[in-house]
């Protein structure tokens, strides 16, 4: 603040004062942390912080190396350029690091694209080890295989988040897949496997999650992708239901056990979205429990209109930005009165 007043009035034209926030940090014996609202913007800084320490070697082999006024280092920071970036609007989660699991399936490929044009800095997480070496060369965010059932496997793609991007302020936990079968008859085997994907495997992201987010101290968010299943179970399809049912549970777990942290948990409850869970085979097999046709079932609903992946992930968004919202579910069936909380 002193600074910026002192040297104001020595540079004509009405200036405002930048963001104060420190851009580079360096800690003794450790090393030299780069900040930024984006990883562009804290690469660039720690680019020139490095060309800089080599720059000043250099000179001071030779002779001895000094800094400019500070009134002409002054009009370097607050040219013009530097001035209108001020008034470019802040997007809404700039400076959000957001972690999706799932995040090449359909709905974990369409919160991506919405979180990322509201500014979020994303690292997608996947069990296709295929697929993350295909999106590595097409998107520059960070993608990384793991397997959200084993705790190894997320405890190091957490380690490397962390190393990157110094922390997470979002987790949309959103990794899943669909099993049915008659729950009098389903093998032990299916039924625990089900509950390693589709319980323990949220469990596995969302305690990892937590221990960062106590080290910040700068509150958090959860988001849980759970499923109409949680409350309005369909036929024949236990094996799938019953860990969601925990699934909700633990959602409104984790909001009674961190809500003093200012870490808020949510989830929202989709409901039959074309994905790599809901494929044809998937959707013939339902409609058939329920005894309807494949178009029936997928408008199955209130409104009479199918719901897709991209409807999922402004619910996800909405849960994200609304901050005084926590322990919350949010239904995305196009309307279902079974399935409806009470």
């Amino acid at each position: 603040m002193k600074y910026f007043n002192t040297n104001k009035k020595k540079v004509k034209g009405k200036k405002t004062m930048l963001d104060t926030s420190p851009r580079v940090i360096l800690v003794q014996n450790i090393g030299l942390f780069s900040v930024g609202d984006s990883l562009k913007a804290s690469k660039i800084a720690g680019d020139l912080t490095e060309t800089n320490a080599r720059v000043i070697s250099s000179v001071e082999e030779t002779t001895k190396y000094k800094f400019i006024p500070q009134k002409d280092l002054f009009d370097v920071e607050y040219w013009s350029l530097e001035q209108a970036k001020i008034k470019k609007a802040k997007k809404i989660l700039q400076g959000n690091i957001v972690v999706i699991t799932g995040g090449f399936g359909a709905i974990g490929s369409a919160t991506y694209k919405l979180f990322k044009s509201y500014g979020a800095e994303i690292i997608l997480l996947d069990y296709d080890a295929k697929k993350v070496r295909e999106m590595q060369t097409k998107i520059k965010d960070l993608c990384l295989h793991c397997d959200v059932r084993n705790k190894n496997s997320v405890k190091n793609a957490f380690k490397k988040i962390n190393e990157q991007y110094g922390g997470v302020d979002i987790l949309i936990s959103n990794a899943g897949t669909a099993i049915g079968g008659s729950i009098a008859e389903v093998d032990d085997k299916i039924l625990r496997e089900s509950f390693e994907d589709n319980f323990f495997s949220h469990q596995n992201c969302a305690s990892e999650t937590i221990k960062i987010m106590k080290k910040q101290n700068i509150e958090g968010c959860l988001l849980f992708n759970i499923s109409k299943q949680s409350v309005n179970p369909g036929k024949n399809f236990g094996p799938y239901g019953l860990p969601k049912t925990a699934l909700l549970s633990l959602c409104k777990q984790y909001a009674i056990d961190y809500g003093s942290l200012g870490i808020r948990s949510n989830g929202v409850n989709a409901d039959r979205i074309r994905s790599g869970l809901l494929n044809d085979g998937m959707i013939k097999s339902r409609a058939k429990a329920r005894e309807v046709s494949t178009d029936e079932y997928m408008r199955g609903n209130l409104l009479l209109n199918e719901v897709k992946a991209e409807d999922v992930a402004k619910a996800f968004f909405h849960l994200a930005v609304s901050k005084k919202t926590t322990g919350a579910i949010l239904t995305v069936d196009g309307g279902n009165i079974a399935a409806s909380l009470r």
